[in-house]
């Protein structure tokens, strides 16, 4: 037999396939002698059924009249080899992958011979078996449509009853294996989107069901995980907690991408399905009542981490009851219980079921206006949240803009943005919150003057303390009821009558509070700025006068910190820096949609102290605090602009630069206006001789200069030209700004200097999360102690490098003097 196999013979021919199939029905019995006989005629049989189904018809017509999907059945019912098992999977999954006629995968999918081998017992302890046999599962249902879907399920009186390649996939659905996993969701997402009628009734209903329940509790003890994380963070938190936090937002936001594709079906049942399970089992007991502000007791969720979960559950799951039930939940007043079960379902087991809860909370929280008090009472097989009290959610979010951390501050901004462009949201909802834009208001009223409702006429010019009569509570009303009746939450919405503008203001109120704090990060500041650009009146009579106050005042008062900046460590940058910031300020602000996303709420930027940029002993810290000073002073300037009505330019107000003095020592030099470049000759006209060693036991003599060009300065050092008398070759240049030039106390003929980079550090965004994972690596400044020959060529060069500071720093505060003047 085994020597068979070595005749010389045509192997893709009609003769050869005949060959194949009879050999193949002379096996009897398969041992360990033959087992790698039949492995091989199984692959060559898949191999030209594949080759026929592309070239020659008769290939699978012989394959159907010799039924040898038969024979594979009756091989792997008198095998117990598990390399047999593999190579008949493996056989059939690149048959189906492979095959093109519509024909070819009728047969293939009908005479149950398909159902028989999803659901015959494999021993699955071995991980190719497995692995292959997930794949091949996948493999059908990509050919699944709804012809070919009818031939793998069982119905009875047009019910199904039997779906084995549905019930057999989500067996693994939380398997360990993350590639099975996958697989396995690929496979149920080709289901789901076939649209099907009866099959989505049979998946939606027990105990299939459960599987969607098993779904959002797996993603629940995910986010309890990152939860575990996030609370245990302290300030020096390092690079690899960083890492692990990413690696557990990334499973996070993959479990709600997969669910957005399955709601995606929509397939309605489906949708009630998910959307019930993730508001019972984790927004209502776990994520909502985290947002209390001075509670303590039962709290199983640091405030951050529900922030940044209710941001991107409502960013990814776009489901309009899903949206308009949690912001009822944040607008109403809620009193009394809400009660649900998530005991062991389908046998899936969460890990804290038999554990007791611990209790994650936020120990510094800022005192807000909620006087209640709550608590979970939990057990292996019921979650109770008891006693929420009378206050508002929504006033929690406030409080965490006004008063709030930094992760606080961008945590709640990035919720109320999230429900300001989720589309699903009514626009009542928007307006009770607070951040219907102004827009979208004169839009309704509008709307409703025209078509000679009343009400819509009175509010279009109607003062902000009229209160509204249009009735537009009814969408909340609606979802109030509901939250009452599906969640047993009992709620109430005492704001009826209340001026749609009053919430508005609110919120107003809250982000120039914002504006008006140095203790917050300039990106979080820009993320306030673009939710108050959205907000924005149309002219200045519809903004408060106290608004435009206070943000004058936080404006000089940011003002006056950046002429500090103008004569610092960065002064030849600083024009650069502001430029740049004020393009991408304007970008942000003006954008469609927030710049960051969510999971930036997990990382705080870090904050540079005030004393840094006064600091001797590092540039980088001065960098640092530079940035965040022209960050936050631009946003200020442009809300300036945007707040009184005024279109922003693409460019700040900056003077142009202006030719240097025939006089300077750039002139002198014989620089161009490129500046100094390595290994070009110099005139050395004011140049002083030093010594340097830029290695241990190797002094070189160089001749010093230090020259500014409008706001560009450089040391230079440069080689004489021995046949060239006061003429050098430049062989080192380092940045003029920033060098805090110093005679040293016991050695008067010594000159120490500061070398910062020519450039400025890259520092953290919310654009290289990702590059969180990599250690960050510590940087120095270079120091350079200078040798003269005598004292006053000492006391020459510090005064040359003082000078040329001041006439660079001078032309920054010259081409900045529009910009940062009184009056905008």
């Amino acid at each position: 037999m085994w020597f068979s196999f070595w005749k010389p013979r045509d192997r893709y021919t009609l003769d050869e396939l005949r060959y194949l199939t009879d050999q193949l029905a002379k096996f009897q019995v398969v041992n360990d002698v033959n087992k790698g006989d039949v492995v091989e005629t199984l692959r060559l049989i898949a191999e030209l059924i594949i080759y026929g189904d592309q070239n020659d018809t008769n290939f699978f017509e012989y394959f159907m009249e010799k039924q040898v999907m038969g024979e594979f059945v009756r091989i792997l019912k008198i095998s117990k080899s598990v390399a047999v098992s593999i190579q008949l999977i493996q056989s059939m999954e690149i048959m189906i992958q492979n095959l093109k006629s519509d024909h070819s995968i009728y047969y293939l999918f009908s005479n149950e011979h398909i159902n028989f081998l999803v659901t015959y017992s494999f021993d699955f302890r071995n991980e190719e078996l497995l692995h292959h046999f997930i794949s091949f599962i996948r493999a059908i249902s990509v050919k699944l449509n709804k012809n070919t879907i009818s031939l793998l399920v069982k119905t009875e009186k047009e019910e199904i009853v039997a779906f084995p390649l549905y019930v057999e996939a989500i067996r693994f659905a939380f398997h360990e294996d993350g590639m099975i996993r996958t697989a396995v969701r690929s496979s149920t997402l080709h289901i789901y989107h076939v649209g099907d009628v009866y099959v989505n009734k049979y998946i939606a209903s027990p105990p299939h069901d459960e599987y969607f329940l098993n779904l959002v509790i797996y993603f629940k003890e995910h986010c309890i995980g990152l939860n575990g994380m996030i609370s245990s963070i302290t300030e020096s938190q390092g690079p690899e907690s960083t890492s692990s936090i990413l690696s557990a937002v990334d499973i996070i936001e993959d479990n709600l991408c997969y669910l957005s594709d399955v709601l995606s079906a929509g397939i309605p049942d489906v949708v009630t399905l998910i959307t019930d399970n993730m508001l019972k089992l984790l927004i209502f007991p776990l994520l909502l009542p985290s947002l209390r502000i001075g509670v303590s007791d039962g709290k199983k969720f640091s405030s951050v981490t529900s922030l940044y979960l209710l941001s991107y559950i409502l960013r990814i799951l776009k489901v309009k009851d899903l949206s308009n039930t949690v912001a009822a939940a944040l607008i109403c007043s809620i009193e009394g219980s809400f009660q649900n079960s998530e005991g062991k379902l389908n046998g899936f087991k969460t890990d804290h079921d038999d554990e007791p809860h611990e209790s994650h909370v936020d120990d510094d929280k800022p005192d807000g206006n909620l006087d209640s008090s709550c608590k979970i009472l939990s057990t292996s097989s019921s979650v109770q949240l008891n006693c929420w009290g009378s206050s508002v959610l929504r006033d929690a979010l406030i409080s965490y803009i006004t008063s709030g951390d930094d992760m606080h501050v961008a945590g709640s901004l990035s919720l109320l943005a999230t429900f300001l462009q989720t589309k699903e949201l009514d626009e009542s909802m928007l307006d009770a919150l607070g951040i219907l834009p102004q827009r979208k208001q004169h839009k309704k009223f509008l709307l409703k003057a025209l078509v000679g409702e009343g009400s819509g006429e009175e509010q279009l010019f109607a003062s902000e303390n009229c209160t509204s009569k249009d009735g537009s509570d009814g969408e909340l009303n609606i979802y109030l009821q509901r939250l009452k009746d599906q969640y047993e939450v009992s709620c109430s919405y005492q704001e009826v009558g209340q001026s749609p503008r009053v919430h508005r203001f609110l919120v107003l109120d809250a982000l120039i509070s914002l504006f008006c704090r140095t203790d917050i990060s300039a990106y979080t500041l820009w993320d306030g700025g673009w939710l108050f650009r959205q907000l924005l009146p149309y002219s200045k009579t519809e903004f408060n006068t106290r608004h435009l106050q206070s943000l004058k005042d936080s404006f000089i008062s940011c003002r006056s910190q950046l002429l500090d900046v103008q004569r610092g460590s960065w002064s030849d940058l600083l024009i650069q820096v502001i430029c740049d910031e004020w393009r991408r300020c304007k970008r942000a602000i003006e954008a469609s949609s927030p710049r960051k996303e969510p999971k930036s709420i997990l990382f705080p930027p870090k904050m540079s102290s005030s004393s840094d940029v006064t600091s001797v002993e590092s540039s980088f810290a001065a960098s640092e605090t530079m940035n965040e000073r022209v960050k936050v002073f631009v946003l200020l300037y442009q809300l300036q602009y945007f707040s009184a009505g005024r279109s922003l330019p693409d460019q700040p107000p900056i003077n142009p630069q202006v030719d240097f003095s025939e006089t300077s020592r750039a002139k002198s030099a014989g620089l161009n206006d490129v500046g100094p470049k390595l290994s070009t000759e110099l005139n050395l006209v004011d140049a002083v001789p030093c010594r340097i060693a830029f290695e241990r036991g190797k002094e070189r003599h160089f001749s010093f200069l230090a020259i500014s060009m409008g706001t560009s300065g450089w040391i230079i050092l440069a080689e004489e030209l021995l046949q060239k008398p006061r003429f050098g070759i430049v062989r080192v240049v380092a940045p003029l700004a920033g060098c805090n030039p110093r005679i040293d106390e016991r050695h008067t003929r010594w000159l120490h200097l500061r070398i910062r980079p020519s450039t400025l550090p890259v520092t953290e965004t919310s654009k290289n999360v990702a590059n969180l994972k990599l250690k960050s690596k510590s940087m120095v400044d270079g120091r350079w102690t200078l040798a003269f020959k005598d004292e006053e060529s000492c006391k020459s060069a510090l005064t040359m490098i003082q000078e040329e500071i001041d006439l660079l720093c001078t032309e920054v505060e010259r081409r900045l003097a529009p910009l940062l003047s009184e009056e905008m």
